[in-house]
């Protein structure tokens, strides 16, 4: 990375005019595949946008050489090159600032966070040089970037990687942030992240990686994308709203299976983006089902169900039937221990009971506990 580093004048002054799209083979469909990894979801998502944008490139640590911490870059330095695939030293603040400034430039990076809780030493770069300065420029200056990589609780890493930062980029304006939980998810928010004239920050999961989802044929489309800012309802139903992100999406739709065997129909909504909101899909969900359960893994205080709570109760509050249900994570450090860990995470019996309670069937769960 130190030559890397020394020839940044050529990296970052001289790459709009020399780089060229890679030549690669037309990506065939006729053997579609039933099934994609999330890690292959995002990995041909940034070989295709590579390939379509010139000004696309990539830089993070071990993005390179070592394929990717989670091999989601794999392939892709021996495709692109050093000057589009940069590793990066251990120095978040410092790679994360020249992300930024090749940004102003007109190029769009895409800068990899081994973790998000890492992206703590880049602040200052995410929020006052990315997310403010297309305001404080009148429109003049546009910061076409995505931090991507790994939030939330993984498991057995501690309190300091194990953090959730929807709500903390969510309270920014300027900011998107998007938190695909599928395979279709990742690739088309990702697609679309990339795309974007407006910093993305990109929240993916170390444990949805290796999962592997149904996928329709139009989803490796090349042009396909996910619009940002709209939700997508997972599973219809009529007594109970549940709204979640990420892997926490999982957990509602099993908590809405076990509740269809008690006579309990939970209509599910991923809601793929956190910042914009789609405030519209939430409230007429609410309005169908009266009822509401939000789920997130990160702390209770000011976090992502709380601004989706007021939501309802500013704009559907007279359709409620039943107090609204917040579910998230402990409000303490993450623990070490595995039992502890478990405790302080939502689990799927926990959004069983509180659908039940606003249901007002709890009580035959106090009886089978």
């Amino acid at each position: 990375m130190l030559g890397a580093a020394r020839r940044s004048g050529c990296v970052l002054g001289q790459l709009m005019q020399t780089l060229r799209p890679a030549a690669t083979a037309a990506r065939s469909y006729s053997a579609t595949p039933k099934e994609m990894t999330v890690r292959e979801a995002l990995n041909s998502a940034l070989d295709e946008e590579m390939s379509a944008d010139p000004s696309v490139f990539l830089m993070g640590e071990e993005v390179g050489e070592y394929q990717g911490a989670y091999k989601i870059t794999k392939g892709l330095l021996d495709k692109y090159g050093p000057d589009r695939v940069l590793d990066t030293p251990i120095t978040e603040a410092g790679f994360t600032g020249i992300g930024v400034g090749a940004a102003y430039q007109g190029l769009r990076p895409v800068v990899e966070f081994m973790t998000f809780n890492f992206s703590m030493q880049a602040i200052d770069h995410i929020i006052n040089s990315a997310a403010k300065s297309n305001y404080m420029s009148a429109g003049q200056i546009s910061v076409p970037i995505v931090f991507r990589g790994p939030n939330g609780a993984a498991a057995g890493v501690g309190a300091q990687h194990s953090q959730c930062y929807a709500a903390w980029y969510a309270h920014v304006p300027g900011l998107k942030v998007l938190t695909p939980y599928s395979a279709e998810d990742a690739r088309g928010l990702l697609k679309a992240a990339i795309r974007d004239p407006d910093p993305v920050v990109f929240l993916e999961n170390e444990l949805l990686y290796g999962e592997s989802f149904p996928i329709k044929a139009e989803v490796l489309d090349s042009s396909f994308s996910v619009p940002i800012g709209k939700a997508k309802i997972e599973r219809e139903g009529k007594d109970v709203t549940i709204t979640a992100f990420s892997k926490m999406v999982g957990y509602a739709l099993q908590a809405a299976e076990i509740l269809s065997k008690e006579g309990i129909s939970a209509e599910v909504i991923n809601l793929r983006s956190i910042r914009p909101l789609d405030r519209a899909a939430i409230n007429a969900s609410v309005r169908k089902t009266n009822r509401l359960v939000t789920v997130e893994e990160g702390f209770p205080q000011h976090g992502v169900g709380a601004e989706i709570c007021m939501s309802v109760v500013e704009d559907s509050f007279e359709y409620l039937d039943a107090p609204v249900e917040r579910i998230a994570g402990a409000d303490v450090p993450m623990p070490y221990a595995a039992n502890l860990e478990r405790l302080a995470v939502p689990q799927v019996e926990d959004i069983v009971r509180a659908a039940k309670r606003a249901c007002y069937r709890s009580s035959s769960m106090a009886a089978t506990a």
